[in-house]
């Protein structure tokens, strides 16, 4: 692990955080994938009960279809980005990131914009389902950047350990 620069090379006696590695984001990516599943189970129990209450029981057993299902899934898909930038725009950690000690943060040091968390949201999960590409990019670039980092100009990056 390396650390990070500053952009305008002053010289700070602060240490530098060090950018996250690849095992501490996928460990918290686990940790925040029982949010996400309580998040799909609160959004399909929403769209149930809107569809068993606008169209009946009958019709709720019916499978979606079309333009419904796109938009049943780019909903399903919005919920669970919202989650991910509300905590970012918040402070920078989602529950896992907080538990594994990492922090999002812009280049310089500041929380994302709405638009980078996002872009985020939509180019992370592509960089998962490359089998693992985007992240695997860590290794070889030379900030320890993934893909989706590089992209968006954010990092991840190691929080210290709190004094007790």
């Amino acid at each position: 692990m390396q650390e990070t620069t500053r952009p305008d090379n002053t010289d700070t006696s602060a240490p530098q955080p060090r950018i996250a590695g690849v095992l501490r984001r996928l460990m918290a990516l686990v940790y925040d994938s029982l949010l996400l599943f309580a998040i799909s189970l609160a959004y399909a129990a929403l769209i149930l009960g809107a569809r068993v209450l606008f169209a009946g029981v009958e019709s709720a057993q019916t499978p979606l279809t079309g333009v419904w299902r796109f938009l049943l899934l780019s909903g399903w898909w919005g919920s669970l980005a919202l989650f991910y930038c509300w905590c970012w725009r918040r402070s920078g950690q989602t529950l896992g990131m907080k538990t594994w000690r990492l922090q999002l943060q812009n280049r310089v040091g500041g929380t994302p914009s709405w638009k980078q968390c996002w872009l985020r949201s939509a180019l992370a999960p592509l960089a998962l389902a490359a089998f693992g590409a985007g992240y695997l990019w860590c290794f070889l670039n030379p900030r320890g950047d993934a893909w989706h980092d590089q992209l968006t100009h954010t990092q991840v990056v190691e929080l210290p350990k709190e004094k007790k």
